[in-house]
């Protein structure tokens, strides 16, 4: 995907590293985030992508190394200060992760109701939910329940949630997985709509290279807790390093 970048940095990843007993997990990682930028992380199971991900929003504290997010040093971060930060980070996770008890306008609301802010009027909650739902193009689904949801209506509304933060960083866990290939284009075509629509920068877990193709200004390869390699996705199918190329064959 070609696209003209800004030079600045929203998310800077530095020397990080995090181990769960001996398994030495994030080894030295080191990533930038460039305003409007979508980077997709390529690399196996168990390489430390998701905890990368729970790191840089403190679900997972690393044991060394820094996290930037937007000039701030989230590590430093306790309480509500650490609560509005992590507000502008909207992480949308494999399955939608809905409460399977709430309506949809209801999961919708959850994260603007509870949230420590300015409180809202119902017609300032409904303005919210319908433009969120308006820009992942389920309107219709305002009051239905998830399990009358499909598996890509579902990944649709979980990003809807997150939007309806106006988040400045979104982070996707494998947005297309499980999904048909027609959906997945549709997943993959909405990520790089939101991105123009709301100026967003994101990191992309995915293995989908329809996807990869689609929403990718750069592709970042994580080998063994660190980041070996980085390019466009034309230069990372012609990587020297037979690891890098083989997640294209």
């Amino acid at each position: 995907m070609d696209q003209a970048l800004s030079n600045n940095i929203v998310l800077n990843v530095s020397n990080l590293k995090k181990s769960f007993g001996d398994f030495h997990i994030l080894a030295g990682a080191d990533l930038d985030l460039k305003e409007k930028q979508n980077i997709v992380i390529l690399g196996h199971s168990g390489t430390g992508k998701s905890v990368l991900f729970k790191c840089i929003v403190r679900l997972i504290e690393p044991d060394s190394g820094g996290i930037n997010v937007l000039g701030q040093d989230i590590l430093a971060l306790e309480d509500e200060k650490l609560t509005e930060l992590r507000i502008k980070i909207g992480y949308v996770f494999q399955g939608g992760a809905l409460y399977d008890s709430m309506s949809v306008r209801s999961n919708l609301e959850f994260p603007l109701k509870y949230t420590k802010g300015a409180k809202r009027t119902q017609a300032e909650l409904n303005e919210l939910v319908e433009e969120a739902l308006v820009n992942v193009g389920l309107i219709e689904s305002i009051d239905k329940m998830p399990s009358e949801l499909s598996g890509g209506m579902m990944k649709r509304i979980g990003l809807a949630r997150t939007l309806i933060q106006k988040p400045n960083i979104l982070l996707y866990d494998e947005p297309t997985t499980g999904l048909d290939p027609v959906t997945s284009g549709e997943i993959s075509e909405l990520i790089l709509k939101i991105q123009e629509e709301y100026n967003t920068s994101s990191l992309i877990i995915s293995h989908d290279l329809k996807c990869i193709e689609i929403t990718a200004n750069q592709v970042n390869v994580l080998k063994e807790g660190k980041f070996t390699a980085s390019g466009t996705l034309d230069e990372m199918k012609h990587h020297e390093d037979p690891f890098v190329n083989s997640f294209f064959k």
